[in-house]
């Protein structure tokens, strides 16, 4: 101790007010650090100019100059409304720093001069004597020099237990949360008082090491994101170079320089989708909407789809697979076992009744009296209430505290606690429980069937050995429940040692925290979905792998690797270890270690989602694709660092927001399939009219063409994003991560197969209405042409055959293989809602006269609607062939060999 006082330059009595000024200045306040970069400028910039706000700019801007300046700052308004919701979701990290401050209280007491005052804990300093007592939160990492503390270390650990410091256990091996002399900032004193001397502060404690790693791990752009830019990329190339060569195309077909350059605008016009990135935006919205609903909140709207292409999911113990609720399924006594859990009904004998008195005396927990009470304590506590409650043992919690001379709290290091009480007779006892290996050296006798005691011998001690391993390879916590009389006029002077001195063991008890019924079920569906799932907990190994054989995780062999196992192993030989199909479970975790298994699993390609409730687990739920927080157990570091919260705790939500985010990949996947479609009609007419030379009067004004992909596009594509999943969704693997969003099969289908029926039902209209007109190639369909009514109505008809083509790629679009009628026509009432709208916005284009001038168009008679109504069975029925033909094929093939197309 003298050494480390001299290393600080310290001593007892703390430092003087003049020392502690100056130390501030050199060790900076004790706060967590923050970055003083602001974050903002970059972040701002970097919405503002992603590749697809880019292309809508250009479309803006290209809006503006077509003169229609309305249209032009409804797509400013939604890239100013996209990139300013990005941003706020940019900001997660600094608010995770920020809720880590929390943990640090405001003031602190310590010893100024000889004297105890109290301090802003922001002015503490290494050297300072802290003063500790029960109910107190931390400031600073220390070491205690005199006093013995019970510390709630859940926060950096995940333990629920209690921890004991005190000054005499000195420890130099193991990692320096498990060293009993050490006390950390932002934990909390449980019970006793105790002097520490600060050794760090701020940035240099525990808290600000984990503060410090999640603003160090940064959030990388998720697989939709990434692949929404190439698709931006792509748009933008499509659209500017067909505009760059319809310019000297159409000049060379004998248009001038003026026509050519308006319709080259026009071209690109019709291949950027206005409405791709806010219809994007809005069902990733609708996902995270639904996901709440179901008890997920998702923070990040990407998430919703990285959630979709999940490859792992490595989960927490306690709470998510489990009850967090412990339940005493065993009793071993010296007459027998009783089994609890598989309908053994407990009996009223005087061997059990005793021991579940015992048990239940031992405790500081609060049981409530009703079913609507709140319970207080240690859930291994609670769970020996309970089996006194269940064998009709009654104690009475006010009269177990009055009852209590002496109480020698758990300790971790000796592993068992022991309360002195007067018991009913007036006689007093010592009641012990703690893990059999450190209770049963302090026993010698125990308790007989009817009544008595006898010596406890070498034959006793070999059998409960391997009954307690029995017990062990089960998974099972096991309590060993031991008592003994006192003298009550020694009670006074007694000390730990003589009270656990020559006790009679009274049993066992076996205990275990239930899985949750529902996460089995879940487990099979992500094993089906080809999910692996590794278990990370702060638990021990056997305990957790027995939860995990119970809900289907792994095998009877499963993988058990320990933190510092771990630790000792390479890069390359954890890579090894995570790269096979087999399920692990790491016990024992460490901030660094779920750390580095996020890390090692996402650079084999892998989608990892990690769940976690500590401050520990901020870390890493900050670098995982998904960090799952627990809404209910969770601390709000952990709620502010992951992208998704459980508002249940239950890891069957996991697996639903998984099939939720496949759902919605898929969805928008259908409603790409659908805008990129109608490309095709938009941009054949402007090929045929450069191509002819003029000959063939433009079927399209720039206006229509906005009017379809900011008018009657976007409805029907929002709805395809309310699509139900297709049968089988969760019974195929994950996508790979790196697969695009849009592949060859759906171009193909977009605009080989839809678009060119939609384009070639479109030039038909369009033709036909000018035929019967009288017109042939070539003829002047111009303003004061006997035939401008004709055109009129012709590029009317050749616009409203756009609409109703859409509607039949909205049909066709809402399956991939399925038939329409495997999925009910009825079974999205959204679609209809939105067909509805699309066609009521086209028929007030078509019919109402103010609106003429500005788009063109005319009103069309009987005939000529009846001539577009057919349209969308047309293309829908072509690509239902389509789909039947493909699945006819893979059925005689064995294997989806045109899946996609």
């Amino acid at each position: 101790m003298s050494l480390l006082f001299r290393d600080l330059r310290t001593s007892e009595s703390g430092l003087s007010a003049r020392e502690a000024e100056r130390r501030l200045l050199v060790y900076g306040p004790n706060a967590l650090p923050r970055s003083s970069v602001p974050r903002w400028p970059g972040e701002l910039l970097k919405q503002v100019t992603h590749p697809l706000a880019l292309v809508l700019v250009v479309a803006a801007v290209l809006a503006w100059l077509t003169g229609t300046p309305v249209l032009a700052a409804a797509i400013v308004a939604v890239i100013v409304l996209n990139a300013g919701f990005a941003f706020v979701q940019e900001l997660q990290a600094e608010r995770a720093v920020e809720a880590l401050a929390a943990y640090l209280p405001t003031h602190a007491h310590v010893l100024r001069d000889g004297q105890r005052v109290e301090v802003e804990a922001r002015t503490l300093v290494p050297g300072d004597v802290l003063l500790i007592s029960e109910g107190d939160r931390v400031c600073a990492d220390g070491r205690i020099i005199d006093g013995e503390l019970e510390v709630d270390l859940s926060t950096l650990t995940g333990e629920s237990l209690p921890a004991a410091r005190s000054a005499d256990q000195l420890d130099v091996t193991g990692p320096a949360l498990q060293a009993r002399e050490l006390v950390f900032s932002g934990t909390t004193c449980i019970e006793g008082e105790a002097r520490a001397v600060i050794v760090g502060t701020g940035a240099h404690t525990e808290l600000g090491r984990i503060a410090a790693l999640s603003q160090r791990t940064g959030r990388t752009d998720s697989p939709l994101e990434r692949q929404v830019q190439r698709v931006a990329w792509l748009i933008a190339l499509v659209a500017v170079g067909s505009g760059l060569v319809f310019l000297p195309a159409g000049v060379a077909a004998g248009l001038g320089w003026a026509p050519a350059a308006t319709f080259a605008i026009g071209l690109i016009v019709a291949n950027v989708p206005e409405g791709l990135l806010p219809t994007i935006t809005l069902a990733l919205a609708v996902g995270v909407r639904d996901l709440a609903r179901r008890g997920a909140v998702v923070k990040r709207l990407s998430a919703v789809e990285t959630l979709g292409s999940t490859t792992v999911i490595c989960t927490d113990k306690t709470g998510t697979l489990t009850e967090n609720r412990m339940r005493v399924t065993t009793v071993w006594l010296p007459g027998g076992e009783i089994d609890l859990e598989n309908g053994g009904a407990p009996t009223a004998s005087p061997e059990l009744r005793a021991l579940a008195y015992t048990a239940a005396v031992c405790t500081t927990a609060e049981l409530a009296s009703q079913p609507s009470g709140s319970t207080t304590g240690d859930p291994t506590e609670l769970a020996l209430l309970e089996l006194a409650r269940t064998v009709g043992v009654a104690l009475d919690l006010h009269d177990r505290d009055t009852a209590r001379r002496a109480v020698f709290h758990f300790d971790p290091h000796l592993r068992r606690m022991s309360t002195v009480d007067v018991e009913h007779d007036g006689h007093v006892a010592v009641h012990t429980k703690g893990a059999p290996e450190t209770v049963l050296p302090w026993c010698t006798t125990i308790a007989e069937v009817g009544g008595g005691h006898r010596d406890l011998t070498d034959l006793d001690r070999t059998r409960l050995s391997g009954l307690i391993d029995h017990f062990a390879a089960q998974g099972l916590r096991i309590l060993a429940i031991a008592r003994r009389r006192v003298d009550g006029d020694a009670v006074a002077g007694l000390t730990r040692a003589d009270a656990e001195n020559g006790l009679c063991l009274l049993g066992l008890v076996a205990m275990f925290d239930p899985p949750r019924l529902q996460v089995l079920d879940a487990i099979n569906r992500a094993h089906r979905a080809g999910i692996r799932i590794h278990v990370v907990t702060g638990d021990n190994g056997l305990t957790a792998a027995e939860i995990a054989r119970r809900v289907g995780i792994g095998s009877a062999g499963t993988h058990i690797v320990t933190g510092e196992q771990l630790d000792a192993l390479s890069e390359s030989e954890l890579d090894k270890l995570l790269s096979g199909d087999r399920e692990i479970i790491f016990a024992r975790s460490s901030p660094e270690v779920k750390l580095r298994i996020a890390d090692a699993l996402r650079a084999q390609g892998q989608v990892v989602a990690m769940t976690g409730d500590g401050v520990n687990d901020a870390p890493a739920l900050h670098r995982a694709d998904i960090g799952v927080a627990m809404g209910r157990s969770g601390t709000d570091v952990a709620r502010e660092a992951a992208t998704m919260v459980l508002t249940d705790d239950d890891f069957g939500t996991v697996v639903v927001a998984v099939e939720e985010g496949r759902r919605v990949y898929d969805n928008i996947r259908k409603f790409i399939l659908y805008i990129f479609t109608h490309a095709v009609p938009e941009v054949v007419p402007f090929l045929v009219f450069a191509v002819s030379g003029g000959a063939i009067p433009l079927p399209l004004t720039v206006l229509q063409i906005l009017a379809i992909d900011l008018g009657t596009d976007i409805l029907p594509a929002l709805a395809l994003s309310r699509e139900p999943a297709e049968p089988g969704l969760m019974d195929r693997p994950p996508r790979p991560p790196k697969q695009g969003i849009i592949r060859g099969s759906m171009l193909l289908r977009a605009w080989a197969f839809l678009g060119a029926i939609s384009a070639a039902l479109v030039m038909g209209g369009f033709v036909l209405v000018l035929h019967r007109a009288g017109w042939q190639p070539g003829v002047h369909t111009g303003v004061g042409s006997p035939l401008h009514h004709a055109y009129q109505q012709a590029t009317t008809v050749a616009w409203l055959g756009i609409v109703a083509c859409q509607i039949g790629t909205a049909f066709a679009a809402r399956t991939d293989h399925a038939s329409l009628r495997a999925i009910g026509v009825f079974t999205n009432p959204a679609l209809l809602v939105g067909i509805a709208a699309e066609i009521a916005f086209a028929l007030t284009l078509v019919y109402m006269p103010f609106l003429h001038p500005l788009f063109g168009t005319a009103a069309l008679s009987a005939g000529q609607l009846l001539l577009v109504a057919p349209f969308p069975f047309i293309v829908w029925g072509a690509d239902e062939l389509r789909r039947w033909w493909q699945r006819s094929g893979a059925r005689r093939h064995g294997a989806d060999g045109l899946a996609g197309w």
